[in-house]
């Protein structure tokens, strides 16, 4: 174990709620610390349900294209905790980490706080240290009172689509989830937004217009389209014809659309349009395993895919993927959340699945039993069945059919305990 994981066991025991949304303790613990947040390089924050990650990956390969450094913060680490921090372009050095880690617990002073909270404060604390170019903050849920929703005026802000997820933190509507998120809107910042249904357009412009911050909306301002073998974006400066991004799957132009937009507010030339779509990289969203202990298990004849989206939109572009790629026996292995709407997720794909082994995540106390996961699939037509695990589901699949395309899916935790365990 490292000095930070053991640093970070500790910072897991400050609060009995690993979800409790608030700005108090964030707003306590950067005064303790001499609020870094006040010291860090402009920033872009980017909130949304889907395609946070996707599109802020973008936007970072697209400004250091054009020779800008770049922090970057972002949540939830797949394998290791340093991939949530990138400072001036490289992930946190340890030593680093650790220093940031144990002054927010010396600051903390043992008071409630949660990991996500702590964490973004060292995250802070560290951007503040390192001369930079820009900022990328990824909301971790919400928006609204997301601990890092504590810059009071970021360079840009941006929403990308909405959907229903996180219900019981967020609200059961739509209208009501897309204010949480429009919570990053901040007075006279230009916000950036993704493709929306109408109910949350509504709410995104509404309280932008209350702040007097201009909107660069999809379908008004610019707009994003597959094109021939390639993609366009345009907008009232011109267009842009560029490649079909590099992370695949067809919701990747829009993705690719949103941060093109906010590349395009911060000045950005092709070139940097061009970097943002094809270089930028982004794990375990519909990422091919092409070595390691699972590839070797499935064998030389079979496909092997991991995506780590989990809710019903994310399984919807998921399956809208999955229809897009030659013709070929398809079988799921999935583990999910119980925070989750499984069917949801499940009945975008079961008309694109031959089968699913559902697995529980290892390690993960809120992981969905197998057996659930099982039936979910079941009721929504899919071939189902369990296995013990990935390793074990994989030599069942092949066992039947050798040429199959196999894609693990369902849970972010899963992805990042495939990643590690496959390194």
């Amino acid at each position: 174990m490292s000095h930070s994981d053991a640093i970070l066991d500790r910072l897991m025991s400050l609060h009995p709620k690993v979800i409790d949304l608030s700005l108090d303790r964030m707003h306590r613990i950067l005064e303790a610390l001499g609020n870094p947040q006040h010291r860090i390089p402009p920033v872009v924050h980017i909130a949304g349900t889907n395609g946070k990650g996707s599109t802020q990956a973008m936007i970072r390969a697209g400004l250091e294209a054009g020779g800008a450094s770049v922090h970057a913060y972002t949540s939830p680490h797949l394998a290791r905790f340093h991939e949530r921090i990138r400072v001036a372009g490289d992930l946190i050095a340890e030593p680093d980490l650790a220093a940031a880690l144990e002054e927010c617990e010396a600051a903390n002073d043992g008071q409630p706080i949660t990991f996500f909270e702590i964490t973004t404060a060292a995250a802070f604390l560290a951007f503040s240290r390192t001369p930079a170019d820009y900022t990328l903050l990824e909301v971790g849920l919400g928006g609204r009172l997301d601990a890092t929703n504590v810059i009071d005026t970021p360079e840009l802000t941006v929403i990308t689509p909405v959907s229903i997820d996180h219900t019981q933190y967020l609200g059961e509507t739509l209208p009501l989830i897309a204010a949480e998120k429009a919570g990053i809107i901040k007075p006279r910042v230009t916000c950036v937004v993704g493709p929306q249904q109408d109910d949350a357009l509504r709410v995104i412009e509404a309280r932008a217009s209350g702040l007097t911050a201009p909107i660069f909306a999809f379908g008004q301002h610019w707009m994003a389209a597959p094109d021939r073998d390639g993609m366009i974006y345009q907008d009232d400066h011109g267009l842009w014809d560029l490649p079909r991004p590099g992370l695949i799957g067809a919701h990747q132009i829009q993705n690719a659309g949103v941060a093109l937009a906010a590349l395009r507010q911060l000045g950005a030339s092709h070139a940097q349009a061009r970097a943002a779509v094809t270089r930028a990289d982004w794990p375990a969203r519909m990422q091919r395993l092409v070595r390691g202990p699972l590839f070797d298990t499935a064998g030389d004849q079979a496909e092997l895919w991991l995506d780590g989206g989990h809710n019903p939109a994310g399984g919807q572009a998921l399956a809208a993927t999955l229809a897009d790629l030659p013709t070929r026996p398809t079988h799921l292995v999935c583990g999910m959340l119980n925070t989750k709407d499984i069917d949801g997720y499940l009945r975008a794909l079961a008309p694109h699945a031959d089968s699913l082994t559902a697995i529980d995540i290892p390690g993960e106390p809120n992981t969905l039993p197998a057996t659930q996961t099982a039936r979910a699939a079941d009721a929504v037509g899919m071939d189902a069945m369990t296995a013990s695990g990935a390793d074990e589901a994989i030599r069942l699949i092949v066992g039947r059919t050798p040429r199959a395309r196999i894609l693990i899916c369902g849970s972010l935790y899963l992805a990042g305990r495939i990643l590690r365990d496959n390194g």
